[in-house]
């Protein structure tokens, strides 16, 4: 990477929701952008952990035993293992590092397993 990265940009050429760009890589991690809204899929990532970073608007994150409420600016990290189902009521635009070649739908798999897309 020689030039730096316009999130906006980025995410102002694609409109599908659940559908991840990765814009760059970090050692052996994705950095992704993401469209959300409505309900995901309940899943989890039993090898690595699930970081999450609101850049415009609101996110929940449904955990088995509480939500987790995120607004633009806050992130939150699912910990391996841990069931989960990320949730917007309006869109939302969301920042995720994962190691290369994550699933995004986790142990759930499924018609909203996204392939992977660079942008």
């Amino acid at each position: 990477m020689t030039d730096a990265i316009n999130l906006a940009q980025k995410l102002s050429t694609f409109s599908e929701y659940f559908s991840p760009r990765t814009v760059t890589q970090l050692n052996n991690y994705d950095v992704m952008v993401v469209k959300v809204k409505g309900p995901f899929v309940w899943h989890k990532h039993d090898d690595t952990d699930d970081f999450f970073l609101v850049l415009s608007g609101r996110l929940t994150i449904q955990l088995r035993d509480r939500d987790v409420e995120l607004a633009a600016g806050e992130l939150f990290v699912v910990p391996r293992g841990v069931e989960h189902c990320p949730r917007a009521d309006e869109p939302a635009e969301v920042l995720l590092i994962e190691p290369l070649g994550t699933t995004n739908t986790g142990d759930a798999g499924g018609d909203r397993t996204a392939e992977e897309r660079r942008i």
